[in-house]
């Protein structure tokens, strides 16, 4: 279930917030009697969250009002829109996964007896909702299952930048479920792989390597595991420029890179291999016979088609 929104009852509403009564408050300095609705201001608010904070109507009468007894003006001016997840707890939007999948250690082939099941994939959320004033989250996500599921625009708008953690999803060796529209959606995996792979990688690993050497110089030491993944992502973009698919499963590589993760080997010697894959890189973009953009009309001709699926309860 996506879960409402926790009680902000507790926080300090500062000073100038306009407010919104919600039961009749009577001044007895002047005797007038303020209805339920009318709108104040904060002029001073409590030390903590359990006494009584003072407000001001616009006729200048003050007054002491209780957390409880009033509510922001923003919030209740925005309705429902507000807290959408409000409103989206009256569905189990886990329902409504069309592609689920295992990523990370388990897909790459260097899982360890430890290591934990990520699964990642894809929501198509109910027309009714999609169209709503509310809208629907970009992702479900639980951190005790490791879990995440993208709407389907969303992961497609993050697989068309070649997002290596949404084409991993697209090619990972290990599918648990889908539906006809991930089917589809699969056998046109080809369609989100571009020249971009090569900006999008050069990317994440360049900023990975300069947080990796900031290491070495504040503190002498480095997270191995980041280095690990460094050299496993120059592997992956070297494979997909050359060969256009994406290589999740490393087991080729599984004792060096599992080496580079346990620091059993120099950080000269990974730092060489890095440098040796950035040429191998260069030469694969080079040489590549991706397309310069992706298939943006195909992807959206495809979201189009899974929108209509869900019109009228039909089956995705």
């Amino acid at each position: 279930m996506v879960k409402s929104s926790k009680s902000t009852l507790h926080l300090i509403v500062p000073t100038g917030t306009q407010i919104v009564l919600r039961t009749d408050v009577f001044v007895h300095a002047s005797q007038i009697e303020y209805p339920r609705g009318s709108v104040a201001e904060i002029v001073r608010p409590p030390d903590d969250g359990g006494h009584s904070y003072r407000a001001k109507v616009t006729d200048g009468a003050e007054f002491s009002v209780r957390r409880h007894e009033f509510s922001i003006l923003k919030q209740v001016k925005a309705g429902p829109m507000g807290d959408p997840a409000h409103v989206l707890a009256e569905y189990d939007l886990y329902e409504n996964v069309i592609y689920k999948c295992v990523v990370g250690s388990q897909a790459y082939g260097l899982e360890r007896d430890s290591s934990d099941v990520d699964r990642r994939g894809i929501y198509l959320a109910p027309a009714e909702l999609e169209w709503s004033l509310y809208g629907v989250p970009e992702q479900l996500e639980s951190r005790e299952s490791e879990e995440c599921y993208w709407e389907l625009k969303k992961f497609m708008v993050l697989a068309l930048k070649a997002n290596p953690n949404i084409l991993e999803c697209l090619y990972t060796p290990i599918i648990e479920k889908r539906t006809p529209i991930a089917d589809e959606l699969l056998a046109r995996r080809e369609i989100f792989l571009s020249k971009l792979v090569y900006q999008t990688y050069n990317g994440y690993v360049m900023s990975q390597f300069k947080k990796l050497e900031q290491d070495l110089r504040t503190s002498g030491e480095i997270k191995w595991k980041h280095a690990m993944h460094l050299i496993r992502l120059l592997l992956e973009g070297v494979t997909i420029l050359r060969d256009c698919y994406v290589p999740v499963q490393v087991s080729e590589h599984r004792d060096t890179l599992l080496a580079i993760r346990d620091a059993r080997m120099t950080w000269e010697d990974v730092n060489t291999w890095r440098l040796a894959l950035h040429r191998e890189f260069e030469e694969a973009f080079r040489l590549t016979k991706l397309p310069d953009e992706p298939d943006y009309a195909g992807a959206n001709s495809l979201l189009i088609k899974a929108r209509r699926s869900t019109v009228g309860g039909a089956s995705a």
